[in-house]
């Protein structure tokens, strides 16, 4: 089967999953456009550590936005030692995960890649449908290559500064976890009711002074989560 035949049968599945039949025809988006090349510094200093200091094989690759930057992985993770990897670039949407993941993901064969992006697409205004399609086309890339390979979705997290968007948020969530019930080595790790407090609302103990990056305490919620499925 051909790359693009595998590609078109998983976007089909993800329709049928979300409830989006027109997904299944639209392969290329103009979005990609928007933002090519922008983070090419970044992932071209990437490239130049892993040439002095190369990371190991069959590690964990943590890739997305800034809330992945922010997640001091040496801290949090301690047992994993140099096997997590932090790729991530802060800033970037969904659409620069998939741009990038034959650079910064595939060259270290890991076992497990962890996934957070959708965050800022949501206030660029990108709609639900096209932050799960992303989605859907990064986890085709990266088990054409990898095929043994898990990928974990992290929720993209409630906040007070996008809680406007919050039906966007949840919509996009959804069909993110439709679409990882029917694909293989994909798992949808759901941390919003975590990150809410009693009145429903976004807690904000788990929240620095914008409103939108967390606090020592949200990313002990998020690695208590993920602790259990790494291992």
């Amino acid at each position: 089967m051909t790359y693009r035949l595998r590609l078109d049968r998983r976007v089909r599945l993800f329709a049928v999953a979300a409830g989006l039949l027109a997904l299944a025809g639209s392969i290329s988006r103009p979005l990609a456009a928007q933002t090519a090349e922008k983070w090419d510094p970044a992932i071209a200093k990437f490239e130049a550590q892993d040439r002095v200091s190369p990371p190991p094989q069959n590690g964990i690759v943590f890739i997305g936005a800034s809330s992945i930057v922010r997640w001091h992985l040496d801290e949090y993770f301690p047992e994993l030692g140099a096997a997590a990897i932090n790729r991530g670039f802060g800033g970037s949407q969904s659409v620069d995960s998939v741009r990038y993941v034959d650079r910064i993901v595939v060259p270290y064969h890991p076992r497990t890649v962890v996934y957070y992006a959708g965050d800022n697409d949501v206030e660029a205004g990108v709609p639900a449908s096209e932050i799960a399609h992303q989605f859907a086309l990064f986890e085709e890339k990266v088990h054409a290559a990898l095929p043994e390979t898990n990928v974990i979705f992290i929720s993209i997290k409630p906040s007070i500064r996008r809680w406007k968007w919050i039906d966007t948020i949840r919509s996009a969530n959804a069909m993110v976890k439709a679409y990882c019930t029917k694909a293989s080595h994909t798992r949808f790790l759901d941390i919003e009711q975590q990150m809410l407090g009693a009145d429903g609302k976004p807690n904000p103990e788990l929240l620095v002074a914008d409103g939108l990056h967390m606090t020592p305490a949200g990313y002990r919620i998020w690695t208590d989560a993920l602790r259990p499925i790494l291992k």
